[in-house]
């Protein structure tokens, strides 16, 4: 199975803030160590190269650049763009191996590789091709993510024609190799220059960069290969996920391109705030509040806890915000891991709304206290007058 498209900023060396001029010079230093020229026979460094240049054909266009920047492959999905059953130049050069453009780099890479350059780096596109990668996102409850659940997902994707599988051409016929291009999808014309002869491709304007011409398209996709469905999927959301952690089901995304695989299915998990707990890690951290007599005088608390309440004995003399551990109360570690720990910080609620009677007892509770009890305040203030 083919692995994951990466990240095209990730692709070209360059953060996610680079400036226009950045991701130029980034792009030509890649281009020119992966060009097929440079490496003859490497298919590593051609898939590399074909890779650059995908990432620059998006980053480079301000507007592919911001569909990217807020929807990652979605965004700059080839499929939404398909139209005909010719696909059309934009369609034919994607589903190739990318088009690439000369205009800045056929001086740079006159110099280095003379003639011939250019051609090397196209693919048939008749190969199989990964579809595209889809994204969306799911809201789950703090408990739920704690201990993991199970959420159904709508989405549209773009599924493999069930009457034609995928061919394009209506049930019983079948479609001609192009003859001007070989079914290859792409043509080469050869320039002389002043430093040598330059090969550059295109995609083939009779078969619109497909290699193939149908005769017959198919009724059901209008030749397309493909449909857009909407699907209902069942996702397990596994105990410990955290906020903004995504979820991957191989082979969910849109529906390859000549027999290619399918892309994923990436789930974005939004978590949402809980009234009591927070979390760090695999820790949570709560508040909770307590007279001043319960803080004097010690007491056995009901501590909520993700499980439930739990009692907890506070001892005498408790200060506001003195925090204690509950072992094993916090979230469970992703795949199994041993659950953190919950830390529970008290505080002393002041009383508000007193009687009269009860402000007498208490400046007389006070005045028997004297300074004696308040070790803190008597530190304070000692250094103080010092």
């Amino acid at each position: 199975m083919a692995e994951n498209k990466r990240d095209y900023y990730e692709v070209l060396g360059v953060g996610r803030g680079a400036s226009e001029e950045e991701i130029k010079k980034a792009y030509k230093k890649l281009a020119r160590k992966y060009h097929p020229d440079m490496n003859p026979g490497d298919k590593t460094a051609e898939e590399k190269f074909k890779e650059v240049n995908e990432a620059n054909e998006v980053l480079s266009d301000p507007q592919k650049k911001a569909r990217y920047d807020q929807f990652g492959f979605a965004g700059v999905d080839p499929t939404y763009g398909a139209g005909s059953a010719g696909g059309g130049a934009y369609g034919g050069a994607y589903g190739g191996g990318m088009d690439f453009d000369f205009g800045d780099l056929g001086d740079l890479f006159g110099s280095f590789f003379g003639g011939g350059f250019g051609g090397s780096a196209r693919s048939n596109s008749n190969a199989p091709q990964r579809g595209e990668s889809l994204r969306t996102s799911v809201n789950i409850t703090f408990e739920e993510a704690c201990f993991g659940c199970e959420k159904e997902v709508i989405i549209e994707r773009v599924e493999t024609c069930d009457a034609c599988k995928g061919t394009g051409c209506e049930p019983g016929t079948t479609a001609e190799v192009c003859p001007d291009c070989g079914g290859r999808g792409m043509i080469q014309q050869r320039h002389q220059t002043p430093l040598g002869f330059m090969s550059s491709s295109s995609p083939c304007p009779r078969c619109g960069g497909r290699g193939k011409i149908v005769h017959s398209p198919c009724r059901a996709c209008g030749g397309r290969g493909t449909a857009r469905k909407r699907k209902t999927l069942k996702v397990s959301i596994p105990a410990g996920i955290d906020n903004g952690q995504t979820i991957s089901l191989r082979s969910q995304g849109n529906a390859g391109r000549n027999g290619g695989p399918a892309g994923d299915l990436l789930i974005v998990i939004a978590v949402r705030p809980h009234d009591i707990f927070r979390r760090e890690g695999t820790s949570i951290l709560c508040e909770a509040p307590i007279t001043f007599a319960q803080a004097t005088l010690g007491a056995e608390l009901e501590i909520p806890t993700i499980d439930g309440k739990v009692k907890y004995s506070i001892p005498e003399g408790t200060q506001s915000g003195t925090t204690f551990r509950l072992k094993g109360k916090g979230v469970p570690g992703i795949g199994g891991r041993a659950r953190g720990d919950q830390y529970v910080t008290v505080y002393i609620e002041t009383p508000r709304n007193l009687t009269k009677e009860q402000k007498t007892a208490l400046r007389k509770f006070s005045e028997l206290l004297g300074e004696k009890n308040y070790e803190q305040s008597k530190s304070f203030f000692g250094k103080f007058k010092k």
